[in-house]
């Protein structure tokens, strides 16, 4: 499987809603790098922020570019996330429905076809003047 494959399975199961399948997708020891967060190591971790945002978001990624490096082991993304504002998330402005749509990238690195680091920015300032 090459490298765009595996993003592909990730985002497919990103929009599909199916954590398990995303967990899938990743190294055991797997860094995610959140945007203006910490970032958490392994897929406990992972799957913990996923529970979160999906009690808070509901989010479907379009507009889907996926760019490979050279030798398979870095990849980008380009994409829309086009989302629901469910739950209060902390720090943030007060959730009741609001949706936005917003311009997001992701990078990652791989190893044996499976995801070891994965980086996403977005605008924040965006996202918050789009749901107040």
């Amino acid at each position: 499987m090459s490298a765009t494959d595996t993003i592909r399975s990730y985002f497919n199961a990103f929009n599909a809603k199916d954590t398990e399948a995303m967990l899938a997708c990743l190294d055991a020891e797997v860094a995610h790098h959140v945007n203006e967060g910490q970032v958490r190591s392994g897929k406990i971790k992972f799957a913990e922020f996923c529970a979160h945002m999906t009690h808070c978001y509901d989010e479907n990624l379009t507009d889907m570019v996926i760019f490979e490096a050279e030798g398979g082991t870095r990849a980008a993304a380009e994409y829309i996330v086009n989302g629901t504002y469910l739950a209060t998330d902390a720090g943030l402005p007060e959730a009741h429905g609001q949706t936005y749509r917003l311009p997001a990238g992701s990078f990652f690195t791989l190893k044996n076809g499976k995801i070891t680091r994965v980086v996403t920015y977005y605008n924040l300032a965006d996202w918050i003047r789009q749901v107040r």
